[in-house]
């Protein structure tokens, strides 16, 4: 959908966002405050859009900012969101928080990762995670997912390989809904036919999140993690970025991480 969006009429790409949301054209209208009618004319192309109503449906879908932009493109408008590279000068602001948050987190592992989850960033304790990776996967543009899932990757040292791979395809399926995007579905196939000897993983109710149990140096390492996003993005690649920081999840753990 995205990246053909601006061979197509914005009424065609409303249309595909709506049912891809799953929402009638009733439905919409009502949570946009808009006639039926009007929505109808709007999809088949017998009226045009301005550019409030593009980004009152846009909100309304909850499109993310880069498919926001190409719907106004579609439409005839200039997009309203930004797209600077992260080395911009725009952005030092924002290279500055993420170094922050990264730096900070040290001697804890932290990452940065953009929409396709490719790396960004990351600090030393998570390169140090990096040990015996294959050289290959190591070159930019380096796919977390891929470093992590690989049998050349992380994947031989994670011990509870089924359940961690389990988790991350979900994460990524949830995201492919949100996005629509058929790059992030091409990856999630890729992953999904990695080998894995594992068993499909039987949830615990004992537990409370999902640990990557990992092998490093000779001990067992247990983290937990947790995601943070920007708050009020106005630029894509701003709105894309994500850090994952990761906490040790038993004493075990935190005392080898400050070791």
């Amino acid at each position: 959908m995205t990246t053909a969006a601006l061979d197509r009429s914005a009424g065609a790409l409303l249309r595909q966002w709506r049912e891809h949301r799953r929402l009638s054209q009733m439905e919409l209208s009502l949570r946009a405050d808009i006639s039926t009618r009007h929505l109808s004319f709007v999809e088949t192309g017998r009226s045009v859009p301005s550019r409030d109503m593009v980004l009152l449906l846009a909100d309304t879908l909850e499109l993310p900012l880069r498919d926001r932009n190409q719907l106004l493109l579609a439409a005839g408008y200039a997009p309203v969101y930004s797209q600077d590279a992260l080395d911009s000068p725009r952005l030092a602001a924002v290279r500055t928080a993420v170094r922050q948050v990264l730096t900070g987190h040290n001697p804890l592992p932290a990452v940065a990762v953009d929409r396709s989850w490719n790396l960004v960033e990351a600090n030393e304790s998570l390169l140090a995670q990096l040990d015996g990776v294959a050289a290959d996967l190591l070159e930019p543009p380096v796919n977390v997912l891929r470093v992590s899932l690989h049998p050349r990757g992380m994947a031989s040292r994670i011990v509870n390989l089924g359940e961690w791979r389990a988790h991350l395809l979900s994460r990524l399926r949830r995201q492919i809904v949100i996005t629509a995007d058929e790059s992030l579905a091409e990856l999630h196939d890729e992953l999904a036919g990695y080998p894995c000897a594992e068993a499909e993983p039987v949830v615990d109710s004992a537990d409370v999140v999902v640990p990557l149990r990992l092998r490093h140096g000779g001990v067992e390492l247990a983290l937990i993690s947790t995601v943070t996003t920007f708050g009020t993005p106005m630029d894509v690649t701003v709105a894309e970025l994500a850090i994952e920081s990761f906490f040790p999840a038993d004493a075990a753990t935190a005392a080898a991480l400050r070791g």
